[in-house]
């Protein structure tokens, strides 16, 4: 068994500096998550919320803390440090070896899109986000690890594409390239969901955009070697 994870985002049109964050931690019991989190407004300000909250969430992950706990607790010193003022999307997808499941936590107005062996499910209750609340309970998800399975996530302004222009995301088109797609094409996956919504604004993206999706293939090889591939523009 092997899990891939691709990122694809971009920053709002003619900001500098991008609002989502994205963090990838290795679990200390075998295993790995993906952190995303949108901080409110867009550019520096929101740079810095972001940061902060995938930065104190990765450091919890690799310290053992299970993901609610994680979200919690990364809620808490958000809430503290801003004064209640302050908020955040945060969403957690977590290959966990040690209890063979995939779990993850969503404290966003994003869903999680899954799919299966036979169906792709769409998680997407109402959620409150982080740091505004003074009680917060993220909404936490826990299905087997199970070969063949996608996980996808994103930001508002994948959601919100196109809408400044009157056009709409289309999440039927999503779902098809979920459909069609398996656990190796995940960086495929997400770079094809955000060059949609690039297009839906134009290539002026409304808001920053981030696309996060993680598979468990085949493992091809005996030797456990970890590769990550970054691409970062300046």
């Amino acid at each position: 068994m092997e899990i891939k994870i691709g990122i694809a985002k971009v920053n709002k049109y003619a900001v500098p500096e991008c609002g989502d964050s994205v963090e990838v931690a290795e679990r200390p019991r075998g295993g790995i998550s993906a952190i995303l989190a949108d901080g409110q407004g867009s550019g520096k300000a929101a740079k810095i919320t972001s940061s902060l909250v995938v930065n104190r969430a990765a450091a919890l992950i690799a310290e053992g803390a299970r993901d609610g706990a994680v979200a919690r607790t990364v809620h808490d010193y958000l809430y503290a440090f801003k004064d209640g003022k302050v908020s955040s999307t945060l969403t957690i997808l977590s290959a966990d070896f040690d209890t063979q499941t995939l779990v993850f936590s969503r404290n966003s107005n994003c869903p999680v899109l899954v799919k299966g062996q036979y169906a792709i499910d769409i998680y997407d209750e109402e959620v409150s986000p982080i740091g505004i609340h003074k009680r917060m309970k993220p909404l936490m998800y826990q299905i087997p690890l199970e070969t063949g399975t996608i996980l996808v996530s994103y930001t508002d302004g994948i959601q919100a594409a196109g809408r400044k222009r009157g056009r709409q995301q289309d999440i039927a088109t999503i779902l098809k390239l979920l459909e069609e797609s398996g656990p190796d094409d995940v960086d495929f996956i997400a770079r094809s969901i955000l060059e949609q919504s690039l297009v839906l604004d134009d290539y002026r993206p409304g808001d920053d955009m981030t696309v996060v999706a993680m598979g468990v293939g085949e493992r091809i090889s005996d030797h456990k070697i970890h590769r990550i591939n970054i691409s970062f523009p300046y």
